[in-house]
C-alpha cells in the first residue's frame, strides 16, 4: 500500500531569493529541498517584499506581501485559506516583517486555518516590550516551534514558558559537499599556492570584518603568501542610507595597515553553486561575529558542514556548534587572539584536519536532505496536534452556543446542485464542478431523499420535481442487457463506466424499494416496483456485503407495499443468510465484524440485518444485527465521547491501527439510519443517544469542534480532515446531512406520542 502523505500542499512565508539576505536564502533552500526529498509535495511561497525593491520571483511565489502594508498579510492569509495548504512554513526575524517590532505577520498567522510551523531566527533573552509581546502572540498562534540550537529551545522554555514538547531541534541545513582538499578550488580564483582566509555574507559593521583586518599585519609576516577573501555585497539597508561608504572605509582601513594587497573583496551576492566554490577554496573560515546573542548563522553552518576549520567568536550558536574541538574560539573584538589562533592552525596541519573531519562527520545530519524530512514530519506532528486540540474558526459556533434543537431542513444547495439532467457530483466550496459530471450513487441517495421529505409532510411542488429528475437519471442508468446500473456520466452524458453489479447497484436499489413502498405518488410508485424486480435479482452475483446490504434496506421498503413478491422474499432470504454467513466466519473475541476491515458506509450492514430480521421475524438476524452495530458504535467513539467515524485514510484492519482522519459525512449517516431503525425496532433509547451522537458529529461535536453543515448554503462540507474541514460542499456530504436530518427528524416525531401513552414506537 502507498504511504499517506500527510503532508501534500506547504506554505512558505517569509522574505524570498533573490531577495538578498539570509532569510531568503534560507527559505528558498528549505522549500527546494523538502520538494526533492518529496517530489509529491506542492510548494506555495508567500514572499515579504521590500516596497522599494522588485524580485523576479519564481512560479512557485504565488502571493508577494508588501511587508510594511497591514492589509497585505490579511490578504495573504486569505489566499492561503483559499488555496487549502495543509501547513504554513514560517520564518521568523523581527527585521523582515512590517510594524512595530514585526507586528503585522501576526495579523496573518490570527487569520490562518492551516497549522503553522514557525521557525525563530532570532530569539532575544532582553527583548523590549514590544519585541516580547510579539514573540509570545507568534508562539500562541504557532502549531509547533522550530530553532536550530539546544540554547534556542532552552530561551524559549526558560524565558517565554513554552513547553519542550512544542519545541524541535532542527539544525541549520547544510549543503551536501564533497569532502575535499581546498587546492581543489583554488585555480578558479588565482588564489593557487597561497593559505586563504574566508569570510562571507552581507557587510555590516556589527560582522566585526575591522578585527580580522587589524590581525593581518603579523599574520602576513609569518605567511606572506596569506590572503583574506571577503564574500558579499554591503547589505542592503545600509546601501540605502549610506551607499557603500562602509565599504570603502574596509578597503582604506586595510590600506592603512599595509595588507591591502592581501585582501580580496568580492562585492556580489554568490549564489550557492559559486558560494560553495569559495567555501571549498579556503583553509580556514571566519566569523568575527560581535554581538554574542546570534542565536542562528546560516554562513557558520555552511562552513562548518563541508568540513572547514573555523575560527569564530563566541555568539551563541558558535558557542554551542564549536564546541569540543570542532573549532576555534576567539574573544570578540580581539585581534590579537585572532592572530595568534590562526597563525597556530595554519602552522599545524594535523590540527586542521582533525577539526575539518569532527565538523564533516558531524554536518552530515544537518545536509538539506535531512533537514528537509526532519521539517517535513514536524509539519505532520502539527497538523496531529492541531487534530487533538479543540478550537473555533471564524464564523463557526462554539459548542455551548448551539442548541439541541435540529437545524431547520434547507434545500437551497441541493437544488443548486442538480440541473435538468441529474444531480451533479462535486462542487468547488458550494459551485457544482459540472465538469466532473454526475453518478448514480448520488442520484439515488437524493431519489431515497425525496421519499423522507414526502413522508415528512414536505409534498412540495419543488420536491416533486426533484424526485422526477432523479428517477430519470436513475431510470437512464439501468442497463436493460446486463440489468444493472452504470455510475459515473459525464457532463455530455456519456457514461464512463462499465456495467457492474457495485455500490452504485445496491444504492439505487436502496431508492428504488422505498419509491415503491413508500412513496404517493403512484406512477412514480408502480416505475419503482417494475424496475426493482427487474434489477435487483442480479445482487446475488455480487461478492461485497454492503451491496447485498442496501439491497436489503430496498426490499424492507419495497415490503411496506409489496409484500407478498415470492421471488423478492426469496432474495431477502438469500442475502440475510449472507449477511450471517459472513458474520460467523469473521466474528471473535473482541472483533464482532462481518470481515477483517472497516471501510465505508459500514453501518449499512447491520442497519440491513435489524430490518430483516425484523420483517422476516428472524431473531438471530435482529440479534446479530444489534451486536455488531452497538460494537460499532463503540468502535466509533472517541475518547471524549463524540463520534468519531473510521478514517477513509486507510480505514480499519483487524489488529491494526485505525484510520482517524479523513472522516466521511457518509459514515454519520449510515450510523444515524441504522440507530434509527433499532431505535424503532427495540425501543431501547440507547439507540436513539447513539443516533443522536452521530448527528452531532455535522455540527460539531467532533474530534475539531468543527461544523460540517452549513446552515448558510443548506450545503455540508466534504469530511473533517486531521486539522480542518474539507470546504467543498459536494452531493454526497450534502445529501448525508439532509438524509440524517430527516432520518432524525422523523424518528423523534414517532417517539413523541408513545412516551405519553405508554404505546411501543412504531417500527420503521
Amino acid at each position: 500500500m502507498m504511504q499517506f502523505l500527510e503532508v501534500r500542499k506547504i506554505a512558505f512565508v517569509g522574505s524570498y531569493f533573490p531577495r538578498r539576505c539570509g532569510i531568503a536564502t534560507f527559505t528558498h533552500d528549505l522549500a527546494r529541498s523538502i520538494a526533492a526529498r518529496h517530489p509529491g509535495t506542492e510548494r506555495v511561497v508567500i514572499p515579504v517584499t521590500d516596497p522599494e525593491q522588485q524580485y523576479d520571483y519564481g512560479p512557485e511565489a504565488r502571493f508577494e506581501v508588501d511587508e510594511q502594508s497591514r492589509d497585505a498579510y490579511r490578504r495573504a492569509a486569505d489566499f492561503l485559506n483559499l488555496t487549502r495548504v495543509d501547513v504554513v512554513s514560517l520564518q521568523h526575524e523581527f527585521g523582515i516583517y512590517g510594524g512595530p517590532a514585526g507586528s503585522y505577520v501576526a495579523t496573518l498567522l490570527r487569520e490562518l486555518d492551516a497549522p503553522v510551523v514557525t521557525t525563530l531566527h532570532t530569539i532575544l533573552d532582553d527583548p523590549s516590550p514590544q519585541q516580547d509581546r510579539v514573540l509570545r502572540e507568534i508562539i500562541s498562534l504557532s502549531a509547533r516551534l522550530v530553532v536550530m540550537s539546544a540554547r534556542g529551545q532552552a530561551l524559549l522554555t526558560d524565558l517565554y514558558d513554552v513547553p519542550e514538547a512544542k519545541v524541535d531541534v532542527i539544525p541549520h541545513g547544510v549543503p551536501d559537499m564533497p569532502f575535499a582538499d581546498s587546492t581543489f578550488y583554488k585555480d578558479q580564483y588565482g588564489v593557487e599556492g597561497k593559505q586563504v582566509l574566508l569570510t562571507f555574507g552581507l557587510l555590516a559593521p556589527n560582522k566585526g570584518i575591522e578585527s580580522v583586518l587589524r590581525a593581518l599585519p603579523p599574520l602576513v609576516r609569518d605567511f606572506p603568501d596569506l590572503v583574506y577573501v571577503v564574500v558579499g555585497a554591503t547589505h542592503p539597508n545600509l546601501v540605502r542610507e549610506q551607499g557603500e561608504a562602509y565599504r570603502l572605509s574596509l578597503i582604506r582601513l586595510a590600506e592603512d595597515l599595509g595588507v591591502r594587497k592581501h585582501v580580496v573583496f568580492f562585492d556580489r551576492f554568490v549564489e550557492l553553486d559559486e558560494l560553495l566554490c569559495f567555501i571549498g577554496a579556503a583553509d580556514i573560515f571566519i566569523t568575527p561575529y560581535l554581538n554574542p546573542k546570534q542565536i542562528t548563522s546560516g554562513v557558520l553552518a555552511y562552513a562548518f558542514g563541508c568540513g572547514k576549520p573555523v575560527i569564530s567568536t563566541p555568539y551563541w550558536h558558535a558557542e554551542e556548534l564549536l564546541a569540543d574541538e570542532r573549532g576555534v574560539l576567539v574573544p570578540f573584538g580581539d585581534s590579537g587572539a585572532i592572530a595568534a589562533e590562526t597563525a597556530a592552525l595554519l602552522r599545524d596541519e594535523a590540527r586542521r584536519n582533525r577539526m575539518r573531519k569532527r565538523a564533516y562527520l558531524l554536518s552530515r545530519e544537518s545536509v538539506w536532505s535531512n533537514a528537509a524530512q526532519r521539517y517535513v514530519e514536524t509539519f505532520a506532528a502539527a497538523r496531529r496536534g492541531r487534530a487533538g486540540s479543540s478550537r473555533g474558526v471564524l464564523g463557526v459556533k462554539t459548542l455551548d452556543q448551539r442548541s439541541d434543537q435540529l437545524p431547520r431542513l434547507r434545500l437551497d444547495h441541493l437544488m443548486r446542485m442538480t440541473d435538468g439532467v441529474g444531480l451533479f457530483q462535486h462542487a468547488a466550496f458550494v459551485v457544482p464542478r459540472r465538469d466532473e459530471g454526475y453518478c448514480t450513487d448520488d442520484n439515488a441517495r437524493a431519489l431515497l431523499l425525496t421519499v423522507l421529505l414526502e413522508n415528512s409532510g414536505l409534498d412540495s411542488t419543488e420536491v416533486r420535481r426533484l424526485a422526477s429528475t432523479y428517477a430519470a437519471f436513475v431510470n437512464h442508468a439501468f442497463d436493460a442487457e446486463t440489468r444493472r446500473f452504470r455510475n459515473f456520466m459525464s457532463l455530455d452524458h456519456r457514461w464512463i463506466d462499465p456495467s457492474r453489479p457495485d455500490d452504485a447497484h445496491g444504492r439505487a436499489l436502496r431508492a428504488l424499494g422505498a419509491v415503491a413502498g413508500r412513496s404517493r405518488q403512484l406512477g412514480l410508485r408502480r416505475w419503482a416496483a417494475r424496475l426493482f424486480a427487474e434489477a435487483s435479482s442480479i445482487v446475488l452475483e455480487s461478492e461485497h456485503p454492503r451491496d447485498w446490504a442496501f439491497a436489503l434496506l430496498g426490499v424492507h421498503d419495497y415490503f411496506r407495499r409489496l409484500q407478498g413478491d415470492s421471488a423478492v422474499e426469496r432474495l431477502r432470504t438469500e442475502l440475510t443468510n449472507r449477511l450471517l454467513t459472513q458474520f460467523d466466519l469473521n466474528a471473535s473475541g473482541d472483533w464482532r465484524w462481518f470481515s477483517e476491515r472497516l471501510t465505508y458506509d459500514n453501518a449499512v450492514l447491520p442497519h440491513a440485518l435489524v430490518l430483516s430480521g425484523g420483517m422476516g421475524e428472524d431473531p438471530r438476524a435482529i440479534a446479530v444485527g444489534l451486536e455488531s452495530l452497538r460494537w460499532l458504535c463503540q468502535v466509533q467513539q472517541s475518547e471524549a465521547g463524540r463520534f468519531r467515524p473510521i478514517g477513509s485514510n486507510g480505514f480499519c484492519v483487524r489488529g491494526g491501527k485505525r484510520a482517524q482522519f479523513d472522516q466521511q459525512p457518509l459514515e454519520a449517516q449510515a450510523t444515524v439510519a441504522a440507530c434509527a431503525a433499532a431505535c424503532a425496532t427495540t425501543s431501547d433509547p440507547f439507540w436513539l443517544v447513539e443516533a443522536r451522537r452521530a448527528f452531532d458529529w455535522f455540527l460539531g461535536r467532533n474530534d475539531l469542534d468543527l461544523e460540517l453543515y452549513d446552515p448558510t448554503t443548506g450545503g455540508c462540507r466534504d469530511g473533517l480532515a486531521m486539522d480542518r474541514t474539507n470546504e467543498n460542499q459536494g452531493a454526497e456530504s450534502t445529501l448525508a446531512f439532509l438524509l440524517s436530518l430527516s432520518e432524525l427528524t422523523q424518528l423523534e416525531a414517532s417517539l413523541v406520542e408513545p412516551r405519553h401513552t405508554g404505546e411501543r414506537p412504531p417500527r420503521s
